[in-house]
């Protein structure tokens, strides 16, 4: 099978309603961003159980060449979900591959000729587990684009909402979430969130001594040069700082 050129919208497909609709949204980020769609199913040999302990069965001779039913199965998967981004109107190209190996393996590999991986937040098989647990923190931590995942159908009208903490990788996040907020015709939420320090071993009842206001002034220094940076990259872009206390992730 051919491959779309380098710069496609990757999506990874394992059948579930959820990387269905992980397939509608990248279908439509990339008749956004005129590129071309490569949907990616990964196949993971079956183990079986010895006495000893699981071992995957040996593909036949071949090496390349799944037996008839599982292939089948995996390419029903993947043309089940192009004939979905087909049918969704846009013209993209649209190309559907079966990848031997595992999620996380194949999913890295695949945002090397991506300009972004699509995900969907629950799986069946090829991606199940996703945001459970070390394939979601793999992905994430490690592909070579950005990466994004779908959970229902969101807020349309909502506005792109963007984390930073004055480091490098923020600053390619805030440069790639303000170029969406103006692909989608919407607002910039830039959020940067600062804590009091946690010791550990001290507990509730222990006092912790720290200049909170110097914590605030920081935090808000941080959100300020973000929003400064915004100010020459995206001058229309309308911008929303917002400096909150508590856990970055909770926010």
């Amino acid at each position: 099978m051919v491959r779309a050129s380098a710069g496609a919208v990757v999506v990874g497909v394992d059948g579930s309603d959820s990387s269905l609709r992980a397939v509608d949204a990248a279908v439509r980020t990339a008749a956004e961003r005129e590129l071309p769609l490569r949907i990616v199913h990964a196949f993971v040999w079956p183990l079986v159980r010895i006495p000893r302990g699981h071992v995957p069965v040996a593909p036949p001779a071949g090496g390349e060449e799944m037996s008839g039913g599982l292939r089948q199965e995996a390419e029903r998967i993947v043309e089940e979900a192009r004939q979905r981004a087909c049918a969704a109107g846009t013209g993209v190209p649209v190309e559907g591959e079966v990848v031997v190996g595992g999620p996380a393996a194949v999913l890295i590999r695949q945002s090397t000729s991506a300009v972004l991986l699509v995900l969907g937040d629950r799986g069946l098989g090829g991606f199940a587990g996703l945001l459970l647990g070390s394939v979601a923190e793999q992905v994430c931590a490690h592909a070579a684009s950005p990466v994004m995942i779908v959970r229902g159908a969101g807020h349309a009208a909502g506005p792109v909402v963007v984390g930073v903490d004055g480091s490098a990788t923020s600053a390619e996040a805030l440069a790639f979430a303000a170029d969406e907020a103006v692909r989608r015709r919407t607002d910039l939420a830039v959020l940067h969130a600062w804590a009091k320090p946690v010791v550990a071993g001290l507990t509730a009842l222990t006092p912790l001594v720290c200049d909170v206001d110097a914590l605030i002034s920081a935090a808000q220094q941080v959100l300020d040069r973000a929003v400064a940076d915004l100010g020459r990259s995206h001058p229309h872009l309308t911008v929303e700082p917002q400096l909150v206390e508590g856990r970055p992730a909770g926010r």
